[in-house]
């Protein structure tokens, strides 16, 4: 396997990918959204191409995928980087591609010189590739509801507190 940023041919396995990915975390009968989101984040100005990363598996397929896009930390306007989805087809779950997609794209974040990386996601996962609950640094999670499942990680210097604002499509899933 290896990790690549996405090419314009990836789109449709994307798809599958985060279609199989989430579908089991989905509301039976409700509309798997992630596909879409991703969509949408590409379309955008908060799109940015080297954080948009696919797992292949060695006979071509896409097995995975991450995206991070542009957020920012408000009232200051700190440009930040919002991450999800992180999508592994089931066959290829705990085989270390969602490891894999996470340590590429956080090392992708720190060499551009990103300063943060918010998520909302499992602590425990996350905990691992050094997220914490998002008070620890002063940053306030876009849902207060999300409590400790909305995660930071700093990149480089301490950055000023503030709210978190995802990409717009992100912002209106809720």
């Amino acid at each position: 396997m290896r990790i690549r940023r996405e090419q314009p041919e990836d789109v449709t396995a994307i798809h599958a990918v985060h279609r199989a990915a989430f579908a089991p975390l989905t509301p039976a009968g409700a509309p798997v959204v992630e596909g879409r989101l991703v969509d949408q984040l590409r379309a955008g100005p908060w799109w940015l191409p080297q954080f948009s990363l696919v797992a292949v598996a060695s006979n071509g397929d896409v097995v995975g995928h991450v995206v991070a896009t542009r957020a920012v930390l408000e009232p200051a306007g700190t440009p930040v980087l919002g991450l999800g989805p992180l999508g592994v087809l089931p066959a290829w779950q705990r085989r270390g591609v969602g490891s894999a997609l996470m340590d590429a794209v956080l090392s992708a974040a720190q060499a551009c010189d990103e300063v943060l990386v918010g998520l909302l996601g499992d602590p425990a996962y996350y905990r691992r590739f050094g997220f914490v609950p998002s008070v620890q640094h002063q940053v306030v999670a876009p849902d207060p509801a999300w409590g400790p499942a909305f995660q930071v990680r700093l990149l480089g210097q301490a950055v000023g507190g503030g709210t978190f604002r995802y990409a717009e499509p992100v912002q209106h899933l809720g």
